[in-house]
């Protein structure tokens, strides 16, 4: 069985594609699915080192929220209706995750 922290990334890896996919299909730049790519990668790294007093999906979603508030500013600086499908999919994989890296 891998370490938590193993675990974590490889679901985080899991995350990035499932996440890079639609954005890969609507041909946005390589640097965007590489920092959502990214995002995902980390997010599934904090989550399973985090010592927080929050379990499962609730774990997952508020730390993936906070670690996508800075470059959620980016992304809504100029076009702020781009920020749902980002928080929409961040809510879901976010939850995901920490549930996944939990069990």
């Amino acid at each position: 069985m891998k370490s938590k922290t193993q675990k974590g990334i490889a679901l985080g890896v899991l995350a990035g594609i499932i996440d890079v996919i639609p954005m890969a299909l609507q041909n946005l730049s390589w640097d965007a699915n590489l920092s959502a790519f990214a995002h995902w990668v980390v997010a599934g790294f904090v989550i399973s080192v985090a010592d927080i007093k929050l379990k499962g999906a609730v774990k997952g979603v508020s730390l993936s929220l906070l670690l996508l508030m800075p470059v959620a500013v980016l992304i809504g600086w100029q076009e702020p209706m781009t920020l749902i499908p980002v928080l929409a999919m961040t809510v879901i994989l976010g939850s995901l995750l920490g549930h996944f890296i939990d069990k």
